[in-house]
């Protein structure tokens, strides 16, 4: 019943078979896009075929017209060097509408990805989520999955180019050798297999490393800059600066790493591709002595071998960076396979029009080792009713919000909405049904219409101003010059807190839930602010049954019918109002 901790993978990138799943995995999520992923490879295959051959003819070509100019002997240079002409733009069309494709795919990918990730996460919060910084999900949604390009664009179309272009090319210099076709063969497989493989080995550990530092480096960096005058006024900022210095420290030695072995990869892929050159060069003249090859193909043959192995140039370079993508990946999955705290019923029962709420010995724990943060808790909430909870802080009140919206499951007891069990209904349905108004009511950093239209995609402008005169808010907002349009900054920076409580309640009568749910609506606000803020309230709780949730006893005023008394997730006291409990 409990969310599972996550993370408990014990493959970060390193596990072979954990490795060979996350990647199967990351191509069946990319089947949608196969014709662009095919044809991306066939392009960057064309291209490739296209500058090798171009490389062989261009050799030949000018051994035949040097040894014509020697020889007086006639030659055709019009079919060469039109052919010449046709490789060159070819190699230089298929390069063009191989980037457009291959980085369309890309982005293509990039999309499903990211929208599948918010899919899997969406049933996880809150309660599988709280133990994750925003940072570390930030890192996650942008950093992890734009590492991910690299599985296409870097390892997989290379791999499918190299496979492809290697057997094409080795079979066709069989045609004039096998000696340097197997020669060839060999010098493809070291540089564009067995290299790989070494760098990949070398570079996997390195490659976490990176992707886990760069994510705790930005965690540590945004809880900062949030943190910036807490750390000024008790002197830590001294401290936190040197747990980021560290962390960069450590990031910069994983690059370097990574840097050193790149830059050997080249070097090694580079005289590869030098010693099968001058193999080619020894065979092809111990043929041409032996009358058994043509003067002008040593040339062609040389050229031929050397060119051939731009088709395994990005693979070293991509095995090595397939650890950090790998560790990406994992980072990804772990929490997308986490199963939700709460699960969904499979046969959904409707909900009724009656807006009454019945709770029965209902406990709660965050934890299974844990106390409980609502223990045996009972209320009844009568349609077209307010009830209050009063409590100190810690006392369960909030506890009684994650269950009712399904955020958290509760371990004992029975919920029922309008007579339905809470745990026979869709939480989407649970959820169009509350209305809730918090003292933190989340603010996106969009325009005051945008932030309306989270309770009502479709409500028409009419809508949208009539709900905000009932919280009293449309006068200030038709007075900004950008009116309804106005950006309100990162969680509603300009907004006052009276100002931000009332759009939330704009909101809420948006929603024209039966039940509402007050979550210490007047938390923090200055005397007058809160005597404005009540006035909407009470407009808002017009025909609906509402659970009022306060420490204040002087917040409640004519407004409760009932009042119900939490103390350790207990209910201690209740009665109706205005008598003593």
């Amino acid at each position: 019943m409990k969310p599972k901790p996550l993370f408990e993978s014990k493959a970060d990138g390193g596990d072979a078979v954990h490795a060979r799943r996350d990647l199967l995995r990351m191509l069946r999520l990319f089947a949608p896009y196969w014709q662009w992923m095919a044809a991306g490879v066939l392009l960057s295959l064309v291209t490739v075929l296209a500058n090798v051959a171009l490389m062989a003819v261009s050799g030949w070509f000018i051994a035949s017209m040097a040894l014509a100019g020697l020889t007086g002997a006639a030659i055709n240079y019009f079919t060469p060097a039109a052919l010449i002409r046709g490789l060159a733009i070819t190699r230089t069309i298929g390069r063009y509408l191989e980037r457009i494709v291959t980085h369309d795919a890309t982005l293509r990918l990039l999309a499903r990805l990211r929208v599948w990730f918010y899919l899997r996460i969406e049933p996880l919060a809150p309660a599988c989520l709280q133990g994750l910084h925003s940072a570390d999900m930030l890192s996650r949604i942008q950093a992890d999955i734009d590492t991910l390009n690299h599985v296409y664009l870097r390892v997989f179309a290379p791999i499918a180019v190299a496979v492809l272009a290697c057997g094409s090319m080795v079979a066709v210099m069989a045609a004039y050798s096998t000696q340097v076709a197997l020669l060839a063969l060999v010098g493809l497989l070291l540089a564009g297999a067995v290299l790989p493989w070494w760098l990949y080995r070398q570079g996997r550990e390195p490659g976490r490393q990176i992707v886990s530092l760069r994510a705790a480096l930005r965690e540590t960096l945004v809880d900062g800059m949030e943190g910036l005058g807490e750390l000024r006024v008790y002197g830590a900022l001294e401290a936190h600066q040197g747990r980021a210095d560290a962390l960069r420290s450590q990031l910069c030695a994983a690059q370097r790493s990574m840097s050193r072995l790149h830059g050997g990869s080249q070097g090694a892929l580079l005289l590869c591709a030098t010693l099968a050159l001058w193999g080619t060069l020894c065979i092809s003249i111990a043929l041409l002595r032996a009358g058994a090859l043509a003067t002008a193909d040593l040339a062609m043959l040389a050229l031929f071998v050397l060119a051939s192995f731009e088709a395994v140039w990005p693979l070293p370079t991509a095995m090595q960076m397939l650890g950090e993508s790998l560790a990406a990946a994992r980072r990804i999955f772990s929490l997308a396979d986490a199963s939700p705290a709460v699960s969904e019923p499979s046969h959904a029962v409707p909900l009724p029009a009656r807006a009454s709420l019945s709770m029965r010995d209902v406990t709660l724990r965050y934890r299974d080792d844990g106390p409980p943060a609502l223990d045996r808790v009972s209320l009844d909430l009568p349609a077209g009713q307010c009830v209050a909870v009063i409590g100190a802080s810690g006392a369960g009140k909030s506890s009684l919000v994650n269950v009712l919206l399904r955020f958290w499951e509760y371990e004992h007891g029975r919920i029922e909405l309008g007579g339905v069990d809470l745990r026979a209904c869709a939480a989407e349905d649970i959820r169009r049904h509350i209305a809730v108004v918090s003292q933190d009511a989340y603010l996106f950093n969009a325009t005051i219409r945008q932030n309306l239209q989270i309770a009502r995609p479709d409500a028409t402008d009419a809508q949208m101003e009539a709900a905000c005169r009932e919280a009293q808010l449309h006068d200030f907002i038709a007075g900004l010059p950008a009116g309804y349009d106005t950006e309100l900054g990162e969680a509603g920076a300009r907004l006052s807190g009276g100002q931000a409580r009332r759009l939330a309640i704009a909101r809420a009568l948006l929603l024209d839930a039966p039940i509402l749910i007050l979550d210490e609506p007047t938390e923090g606000l200055d005397t007058l602010t809160e005597s404005d803020l009540l006035q909407a309230i009470i407009r808002l709780m017009r025909g609906r049954s509402v659970l009022l949730i306060t420490h204040r006893l002087a917040v409640l005023g004519d407004l409760a019918d009932r009042i119900v008394v939490l103390e350790h997730g207990r209910v201690v006291q209740h009665g109706v109002a205005h008598t003593t409990l």
